[in-house]
């Protein structure tokens, strides 16, 4: 018998013999998984190549994806970014460079990648995932590492307060300003004081006499002069270095509750109606009178370009002046009470908010340009003072009767970032510091408070607001 009939088998029932092949050894087995150079597993996996895993799964690169499907993608979280890494990185074994590094440039199609991929423990584990609890694998675990950007911390109380004896409660004054020289102006009274932010030393720049106050303060551009406006309706300015009065400048027959400077043009609004342009460099007291509004002028505010000044007043009305015009180019008679909270973007031109009284609690935001009414918000409260960040596109408001608040919001969709509060009064006063960290808060309580709000690359140690002596003997807290 050969040796093919003595390896056979017979089938009796029919006759004819069954050749079985020799089986092969492990060894021959092991060399032809080596020779084909490819990986198997233990059952039978179908092909996924048909599998559609953009509309499914969604984790595919974005160089595989349709190109219209960006937009829905952009709104992710890190959470969920990171989900969808992690899957891609085990489902398709697509893995993302580290930020540091250069980024994979080839291209996976989705037609030669199976959905699910096993890999045999010995040759594409490793020790870390044997002894393992966590259900990803080792070589995943750097997803997790991956640094996030830390959310944003507002601090709820004030780092600073002061004691500023005699603040009056007067919604249409403005007695705080902060200059660029990192000074506080502050009109206690009949005095006005500087506080330094970088040495914390105080200076009394002057007094008017037991026969005047002091009912506005504003800084020039370069903050080495000040304007001081008083209640006989005097306009005062000083040089704060030599701590000297240049001139006196008269014009107005009622208080100046407001000012604000373009250059060497001096604005002021007076109880008396009216807004007076003063060039510094001239003999003459002024040189146009601006008429439009029909009581108290509350608010004056130049534009970034210095272009357009806004002024507000408590007829409820908001207007727009041109530097050469003496009639307003633009009139805004949507406010239900008094306008003495105006603040122009320094981020989009023409882009200018302005808030109203008890009466209205709004705040309204308009566009210079082409004369339009963008939005409103109410707001519940009396609407004293608007700021605009100078490093993020958010506005903070204060606020008085009823809740006497502290609003920072998130522009334009006008989310409240944080709400502060501590004033026991209205907040009537605000202003922000060269930096644009932080901002300062004044109020009949007779309080100045200091708030870290917006981020920036100093820290608060680097800014000067160390603690010293206030003007009359009190302490800072």
């Amino acid at each position: 018998m050969d040796e093919s009939t003595s390896s056979a088998a017979y089938d009796y029932g029919l006759r004819t013999p069954v050749v079985r092949k020799p089986e092969k050894q492990p060894e021959q087995l092991q060399s032809q998984l080596l020779e084909d150079n490819c990986e198997y597993s233990d059952r039978f996996i179908p092909s996924r190549t048909a599998s559609n895993l953009e509309s499914g799964f969604s984790l595919l690169s974005e160089n595989t994806r349709r190109p219209n499907s960006s937009a829905s993608d952009a709104g992710r979280d890190e959470n969920s970014a990171a989900y969808t890494q992690l899957l891609r990185s085990e489902l398709l074994g697509i893995r993302s460079a580290p930020a540091d590094k250069s980024e994979d440039t080839r291209i996976r199609s989705p037609e030669s990648k199976n959905l699910f991929q096993f890999h045999p423990s010995v040759r594409g584990g490793t020790a870390h995932d044997a002894f393992s609890l966590s259900p990803v694998p080792f070589q995943s675990s750097d997803l997790f590492n991956t640094p996030r950007k830390a959310p944003r911390k507002i601090a709820k109380v004030p780092f600073k307060v002061l004691d500023a004896p005699q603040l009056q409660d007067d919604f249409y004054l403005n007695l705080v300003d902060w200059s660029s020289a990192n000074v506080l102006s502050v009109g206690l009274s009949n005095c006005v004081y500087l506080w330094s932010a970088c040495t914390s030393r105080v200076t009394k720049l002057c007094d008017l006499g037991p026969d005047d106050t002091v009912t506005s303060v504003s800084w020039t551009q370069r903050g080495a002069h000040l304007a001081v406006g008083t209640n006989k309706g005097e306009t005062q300015i000083w040089d704060v270095a030599a701590c000297k009065k240049l001139r006196t400048m008269a014009g107005h027959r009622g208080r100046v509750g407001t000012m604000a400077w373009n250059g060497f043009v001096l604005s002021t609004g007076s109880r008396d109606h009216n807004i007076l342009h003063r060039d510094v460099r001239q003999a003459q007291p002024y040189m146009s009178r601006l008429t439009g509004h029909r009581q108290e002028v509350c608010g004056l505010k130049w534009s970034s370009d210095e272009q357009q000044l806004a002024s507000g007043g408590n007829d409820n009305k908001l207007y727009i002046w041109s530097l050469r015009s003496t009639e307003p180019v633009l009139k805004f008679n949507d406010h239900q009470a008094a306008v003495k909270a105006i603040a122009w973007s320094p981020h989009q031109h023409g882009l200018l908010a302005s808030g109203g009284g008890t009466a209205d609690r709004c705040i309204r935001f308009w566009n210079t340009v082409n004369n339009t009414a963008l939005s409103c918000i109410d707001t519940g409260s009396q609407v004293c003072n608007l700021v605009w960040s100078k490093n993020l596109n958010e506005i903070v408001s204060t606020h008085g009767y009823s809740l006497n608040q502290i609003i920072l919001w998130k522009y334009p969709s006008m989310n409240k970032v944080t709400t502060l509060t501590g004033h026991t009064y209205r907040v009537l006063y605000l202003a922000i510091s060269p930096d644009g960290q932080t901002v300062v808060t004044g109020a009949g309580d007779e309080t100045l408070r200091f708030w870290n709000v917006f981020p920036g690359t100093k820290s608060r140690s680097g800014s000067g607001l160390s603690s010293a002596m206030l003007p009359l003997g009190r302490t800072i807290r």
